[in-house]
């Protein structure tokens, strides 16, 4: 008989879990995997990525009709929406990749667990009435929504939501108060505002998007205004009461004082994730969680307990999907004896709104203060998207294409961009630094033309202030 039921037993089965799973398997090692859900995917695929591109998408094709693109080409047309029949086809494809993810534990011989997941000892965990043992079990609970004190979410109820909430509303909102300048509130709040709702974005700092490089994080609030977003920016909301169809926020400046009341038919409370370790009994395997709740490793992602692992928005780092993915085939390979490989210095962040934003690496302003606070160690090079031809010919010239060197090596130290077609583009920028590529590697790289991507090259030659087009 066999010391333990299992080799390796994933808890979570979102990207990084049933990635870790699926990858475990591959190696040879028995492998379960723990998951409460009805269908497998975890937030990403259930309610977060997948369902939220699948309305960006729907939103988008609406908005060029409608908004004005159509006609700019000579296109008349008159749209009219069927929500109910875009959320059908959201939920399509939902179940499309999370019946995929079944397809792949069957394939690859994964036994899938279902029930809530709680630790006994180090090696045993309960699951639903049964428990099972594993040499080596890897935490990949996640992230849920980041509760706000003094508004209340009910998803139910449809009037103040959450993300899940946000992308299964019945009606086009009258007026949406997004709680978060953030990507996901920028995302959902595209959707409906594309859709036809009024909508209002409260963000707590006097910038959109916390973290990403500066001049992006400027360029994307004249984007999101010029189509029509409110912004209250450096705003706090303090409360919220919902009475028949109405929502009245009690919103003041960030630094306390001028409060005033905004009332609205829908609220999205979007203002971060926190990780999902409720109800995993951590302490009985010898585990317990840092100041921000998640669960520390070590550069090959173990916990401080041998046996345990930890992966994805439950352990330090930012809370993607795809770093997930990559941090769960490392983390098989590592069990497996193996040396796995995450890069975390390359994780490329992509806001899907349109355009689209996207970064790898650092900000020009992280660099800066890299290098000691010495402005002369980097060198930036930016190219507007108004002087890419491909841009223009397709009468889309919002953004730019910034690349961030090392002033003495002119290693790239990080790139961003507005277009398009950044979520794609971000890619090459990712893969040239996995490369430890130089700006004038990027420069010299020949690049089809006429293509978005030759604006990545021009921003790469400005580095050294050679760009052709401008």
């Amino acid at each position: 008989m066999a010391e333990y039921d299992y080799d390796v037993l994933i808890i979570g089965a979102g990207p990084g879990g049933y990635v870790a799973a699926i990858r475990a398997a591959q190696l040879g090692l028995k492998t379960a995997c723990v998951e409460s859900r009805e269908t497998l995917g975890g937030t990403c695929l259930n309610v977060g990525c997948i369902p939220s591109k699948a309305l960006l998408h729907g939103s988008e094709l609406f908005d060029e009709a409608e908004g004005g693109h159509f006609a700019t080409w000579g296109i008349t047309a008159k749209p009219k929406l069927d929500l109910a029949r875009m959320m059908q086809e959201k939920s399509k494809a939902v179940d499309e990749l999370t019946g995929g993810i079944e397809f792949l534990f069957k394939k690859n011989k994964v036994t899938w667990l279902k029930g809530h997941a709680a630790f006994k000892d180090a090696h045993t965990v309960k699951v639903g009435d049964e428990s099972v043992t594993a040499k080596d079990i890897v935490i990949a609970t996640g992230s849920s929504v980041t509760p706000l004190p003094g508004v209340e979410v009910d998803n139910e109820g449809k009037r103040i939501v959450d993300s899940t909430g946000a992308l299964d509303l019945p009606e086009v909102p009258e007026h949406l108060v997004v709680i978060g300048g953030g990507v996901i509130g920028l995302e959902l709040g595209s959707v409906w505002r594309r859709l036809g709702a009024k909508v209002t974005v409260i963000e707590f700092l006097d910038q959109l998007l916390p973290g990403m490089d500066g001049d992006v994080r400027k360029e994307a609030g004249k984007i999101f205004k010029k189509q029509g977003m409110e912004m209250m920016l450096g705003h706090k909301v303090t409360g919220a009461s919902v009475k028949g169809k109405t929502v009245t926020l009690s919103v003041e400046k960030s630094a306390g004082g001028d409060e005033q009341t905004i009332e609205a038919s829908h609220v999205l409370v979007s203002i971060g994730r926190r990780p999902n370790t409720d109800g995993l009994m951590l302490e009985k395997a010898g585990l317990q969680t840092n100041n921000k709740g998640q669960i520390e490793i070590g550069h090959d992602f173990r916990t401080k307990v041998e046996n345990i692992w930890a992966i994805g928005d439950v352990a330090p780092g930012p809370m993607l999907a795809h770093k997930a993915e990559d941090e769960g085939i490392a983390v098989a390979e590592f069990i497996a004896g193996q040396t796995g490989i995450v890069n975390h210095d390359v994780i490329p962040n992509v806001v899907y709104t349109a355009p689209e934003i996207a970064g790898v690496g650092l900000t020009q302003e992280q660099a800066i203060e890299a290098a000691g606070g010495d402005k002369k160690a980097v060198k930036v090079g930016k190219f507007p998207m108004m002087a890419n031809s491909r841009a223009k010919a397709n009468r889309d010239t919002d953004g730019f294409v910034k690349v961030i060197a090392d002033a003495e090596t002119d290693r790239v130290l990080g790139v961003w961009m507005i277009n398009t077609l950044a979520g794609t583009m971000i890619a090459q920028a990712a893969q040239a630094m996995e490369f430890g590529a130089t700006s004038e590697d990027i420069a010299y790289t020949c690049h089809a033309h006429p293509t978005h991507a030759e604006a990545f090259k021009e921003a790469a030659m400005a580095v050294t202030g050679k760009p052709i087009h401008m």
